[in-house]
Parts: C-alpha cells; sequence; structure tokens
C-alpha cells in the first residue's frame, strides 16, 4: 500500500488548532453553557430541550465576533424554517414533495433577499426537522417548540461568551497590573 504524506499532512492541518484551540477554561464554560441551556430549556416543559445545548454547541464553537452574526442567522432561519414548515404543512401534511418545494421556495426568498448562506441552511434544516420528523402532535406546536428551544440555546450560548469575555479581561487587566507594579 502506497502512504500519500500529501493527503497526511492535509488532515493534519485541518484538524491541527492554529488560530483558536480549545483550553480547559473553555471546555469548562462549554460544559456548563450547555447544561444551563438544557436546564433552561427543561423549566419551560419544552419536549425536545435537547435542541437547546445543540444550539449552545454551535454558537460557542467560534469566536465571540463570530459568534453574533451567525446567532442572528440561525434565529432568523430557524424562525423562517419553522414558519415556512408549519405553513406548509397545514395544506400538505406530511407529504415530502411539498417538504423540497418548500426547501426551494426558502432558497428563492434567500437568493431574493441576499441572505447569507448559513440562515438558508439553517431555515433547511428546521424544515426537515418539522416536517419530517414523525411525531404525535401538531406540526404548528413543533415548529413553535422547535424555534424556542434553539432561540434559548442561541441565548445561553451568547450570554456565556459575554460574561466569560468580561472574565477574561479582568483577568488579563489584574496580570497587567501586577506585572506593571513589580
Amino acid at each position: 500500500m502506497v502512504k500519500n504524506p500529501g493527503v497526511n499532512g492535509q488532515l493534519g492541518a485541518w484538524i491541527i488548532a492554529k488560530d483558536h484551540p480549545p483550553s480547559a477554561g473553555y471546555a469548562a464554560q462549554t460544559a456548563v453553557a450547555t447544561v444551563v441551556s438544557y436546564l433552561v430549556a427543561r423549566s419551560f416543559h419544552l419536549p425536545e430541550a435537547y435542541w437547546a445545548p445543540m444550539s449552545t454547541l454551535i454558537v460557542m464553537q467560534s469566536t465571540l465576533s463570530a459568534a453574533l452574526p451567525i446567532s442572528v442567522q440561525y434565529v432568523a432561519g430557524t424562525a423562517v424554517g419553522a414558519a415556512v414548515g408549519a405553513v406548509t404543512d397545514i395544506y400538505f401534511p406530511a407529504n415530502v414533495w411539498a417538504f423540497g418545494v418548500a426547501a426551494f421556495i426558502i432558497g428563492l426568498l434567500c437568493v431574493a433577499l441576499r441572505v447569507e448562506r448559513s440562515a438558508y441552511r439553517y431555515a433547511s434544516i428546521t424544515l426537515a426537522i418539522v416536517m419530517l420528523v414523525p411525531r404525535s402532535t401538531s406540526v404548528r406546536l413543533v415548529a413553535i417548540h422547535r424555534f424556542f428551544e434553539v432561540s434559548i440555546g442561541i441565548a445561553v450560548g451568547l450570554a456565556f461568551f459575554a460574561l466569560w469575555s468580561r472574565i477574561d479581561q479582568g483577568s488579563s487587566a489584574k496580570a497587567s497590573q501586577a506585572s506593571s507594579a513589580q
């Protein structure tokens, strides 16, 4: 078997962190934020509260400056996907062809409005979850739940980012003062 060092080298370049490696503090922050978002979603008795920590994880896998625009796109896309899924289900319940048409219409809407591709991706994912996952409750109720579960996760992730940034800034300022005093 012939080994290709170019491919192995490329894989390593894709995996090994250069700019933003994780730290123990970051791992702790992420773990706490995901638990908090799950508990908040459960406190509202949302039936699939696990979507909140998944959304928190998505938000927290970038820097704060990158997380805010992605979060806005995620909430907007989720709202569009949930709304289109609920409306489509009123006229075409459990119809895979209607799902395909709805995904295409969402795409055309995003093209017309020049919306970021990630918002379209989130809208389409939410549409698929709302329309294609079998369940015993109303699709409209599922759409509302999904929006709130995702929104809670995003809000908690952003809150933890903001809180962590303030803690880091405070620690950095104290370290600078301590080194200046010496």
